[in-house]
Order: structure tokens, then sequence, then C-alpha cells
């Protein structure tokens, strides 16, 4: 489970790369932040129950901050 979080860090990181190249700061910061998240995690050897945990904590947290940001923070489409 330990890998799966450093494979994390390796999309989040190419991710942010991209966004980076195609002049979009603000969201590659945003990709960086959880890059260096995913790998110190992905080695700081917890159990399985813990990283599930955190996985679901994770979610949690970024879907909530999406969907406020999509219906409060950008408003409706005319």
């Amino acid at each position: 489970m330990a890998r799966m979080f450093r494979v994390l860090g390796f999309f989040t990181l190419v991710i942010g790369l991209m966004a980076f190249a195609g002049k979009m700061v603000e969201m590659a910061l945003l990709f960086f932040l959880q890059t260096a998240f995913f790998v110190i995690l992905g080695y700081m050897k917890f159990t399985e129950r813990t990283y599930i945990l955190l996985f679901w904590g994770y979610m949690i947290v970024t879907f909530t901050g999406f969907s406020y940001w999509t219906v409060f923070r950008m408003g409706l489409p005319l």
C-alpha cells in the first residue's frame, strides 16, 4: 500500500509538470504539494489500515473542496 502512495505521487508530479508547461501555475503548485504529501506518506511505513484511512480522508477533503469550488465559487453557466 505504501508503494501505491508513491505511485500517486508520481502521477500527481506528471500532472503538475503538464500544468506548469501549460502556464497554469496555481494548478501546478497544488499538484506539486500533493506530490510531496503522497511521497512522504509513502515512505512512512504505516499499516495497511492507516493507509486506507488516510486515503479515504484525502478523498473526502478533495471531493468536498471540489464540490464547494464548482458550486459556490465558479457560479452557474449562462
